[in-house]
């Protein structure tokens, strides 16, 4: 007998990190603060980019940007938790999960194709520096924006209505503190095989294609770096792509992590603790990393706090 989809009246439930009481009152400050300082930092960036006529170049709207979707990232995982976390409940309706999923993917895609394309910016700026402003003029950079959002929608989209073509039949325990699609895919009593090929598909497309792209970029940049005979050369050079540098590491890093550790161990909830890395704790540390390793960005924030000072 086929299984009969209650997609209608589903709900599923959030196990969270820890279903310890006593652990609830901690993990609701710690991540509400954690939460603050990943929003308020990543909106400095902004606002310093905005503010600033010094930082109105290809490299800063890319990274404006980027702050912009990493608030939007963590947005779509840590009030809700923190929400269940405040009412002592685990529940997330069907579609809830959906929507949850949907902008999860588009803000993850984005992260990655706009380091990407931050990747391609220093390459250009560093190896072919009488040209860049004739490469990286402002209606390439309008497109590469346009075209990250076009790939990132449809990909995340049809990832969700592959999704959403599952049966469940009971109310399900996703062992998470988000709808992870991993875990929801496993949770599935139907045919999950064109969501398998899917997600190796879009690893492919949205991960190994654009990682490649930035070691390729980075392969020539260390190689015009070497060829510079000052040392002051070499490090002013370095300096310009040090921050992105040290936050693709993170990204990938963290990613790879979670990745390793779900393969390693069939604990779901060391998985979800492992998560963390790259869903708040990341996104927490990229202002930090471009503001103190960035004398622009510095002296943007700094001229910011001052004005509203001031006023």
């Amino acid at each position: 007998m086929e299984p009969e989809n209650h997609t209608d009246v589903l709900e599923f439930i959030l196990l969270g990190l820890s279903e310890v009481e006593e652990l609830q009152s901690l993990l609701l400050g710690l991540f509400l603060s954690m939460y603050l300082v990943t929003f308020i930092g990543n909106l400095l960036i902004i606002l310093a980019t905005i503010t600033s006529s010094h930082l109105h170049t290809p490299m800063y709207f890319f990274l404006a940007n980027f702050s912009f979707v990493d608030i939007c990232f963590t947005s779509t995982t840590i009030p809700k938790m923190l929400l269940n976390i405040h009412t002592h409940s685990k529940i997330i309706t069907y579609q809830g999960c959906l929507t949850q999923m949907y902008f999860f993917i588009l803000f993850a895609e984005l992260d990655i194709l706009f380091l990407s394309i931050m990747a391609y910016d220093r390459f250009v700026a560093i190896c072919h520096p009488l040209h860049y402003t004739v490469i990286m003029n402002p209606r390439l950079c309008g497109l590469l924006l346009l075209l990250s959002w076009i790939l990132s929608v449809l990909g995340s989209l049809l990832r969700v209505f592959l999704l959403s073509q599952l049966s469940f039949c009971t109310n399900l325990e996703i062992p998470h503190f988000f709808c992870e699609i991993n875990q929801v895919i496993q949770l599935a009593c139907s045919d999950t095989l064109l969501n398998i090929i899917e997600m190796y598909f879009a690893t492919v497309v949205m991960g190994i294609i654009p990682l490649t792209g930035i070691v390729f970029s980075y392969s020539q940049i260390v190689s015009s770096i070497l060829r510079i005979t000052s040392a002051r050369g070499k490090y002013k050079a370095f300096s310009t792509c040090g921050s992105h540098l040290s936050v693709v590491s993170l990204f990938y890093g963290t990613g790879l992590g979670v990745y390793l550790s779900s393969a390693t161990t069939q604990n779901s909830r060391a998985s979800a603790i492992a998560s963390v890395m790259y869903t708040i704790v990341t996104p927490m540390l990229n202002p930090f990393i471009y503001s103190l390793r960035n004398t622009d960005i510095k002296g943007a924030l700094k001229n910011l706090i001052w004005l509203d000072t001031l006023s």
